[in-house]
């Protein structure tokens, strides 16, 4: 199993995120990192494991209130070793040219339409698909849900009413994606406790979980978490 840390951002700190309610997101104080400082947070994440990949969701661009590019600019020079999976709403292909090459864009359904889902051929694969849902329906373009044609190897399935929730993953609906379409790599957000959802997201074929509140609160400790890589299943690139 590999899991991918989740840093969201906004307004310039890292936040704790819940339930999708962005307007309500406090800075991050916890056991493993009193510091909101992204520095200190990714420190810390690396103390409890030697994570190769985050993913960091700038809230700021995502919800059309600024950006944090210059501060993610600055995170991707000081960590080259690392990979940067990065959420910065609605880009167009272009703007990720001049980003150094341990970042990966990620594109969620949230911040396109119908319209404009079109412009992720431009990325030519080269781009993660986030398929967002809220509590009740799926979020943004409603037809992308429908449209693997656009889809690249590796898709979040993100359920935003269950993030920081405690309340598990939502089992139900990755394992229906998981069946229909053999061929991906679907990732799991929103939810994960502890390595008994890990197990049991495994266990329907899923290798990847987005992660944030269960390793702050240490529900997911070091030894868990070296058990559940060492397990033999692809990489963050998605081979063996």
């Amino acid at each position: 199993m590999n899991i991918i840390p989740v840093i969201d951002l906004k307004d310039g700190v890292v936040v704790h995120a819940r339930q999708g309610l962005r307007d309500q997101y406090q800075p991050i104080n916890t056991g493993l990192c009193r510091s909101s400082d992204i520095d200190s947070v990714i420190e810390a994440f690396l103390s409890l494991h030697a994570f190769s990949t985050f993913y960091i969701a700038d809230l700021n661009a995502i919800t059309r209130q600024g950006s944090h590019e210059p501060l993610i600019n600055k995170v991707l020079a000081r960590f080259p070793m690392l990979t940067f999976w990065i959420d910065s709403g609605h880009q167009p292909g272009e703007r990720y040219a001049g980003r150094p090459g341990n970042s990966v864009p990620v594109l969620g359904s949230e911040s396109f339409c119908d319209e404009t889902v079109d412009e992720l051929k431009a990325f030519n694969n080269n781009f993660i698909l986030s398929l967002d849902y809220s509590p009740t329906d799926a979020l943004g373009a409603k037809s992308l849900f429908h449209r693997p044609d656009l889809w690249p190897d590796r898709i979040i399935i993100m359920t935003l009413a269950r993030v920081g929730s405690h309340s598990g993953p939502d089992l139900d609906k990755l394992t229906r994606f998981c069946r229909q379409y053999p061929d991906k790599h679907f990732i799991a957000a929103g939810g994960v406790r502890n390595k008994q959802d890990l197990t049991a997201l495994s266990d329907i074929g899923i290798r990847y979980a987005l992660m944030a509140s269960a390793l702050h609160s240490g529900h997911l400790s070091a030894g868990d978490i070296k058990n559940l890589q060492a397990k033999k299943y692809p990489d963050e690139s998605g081979y063996f």
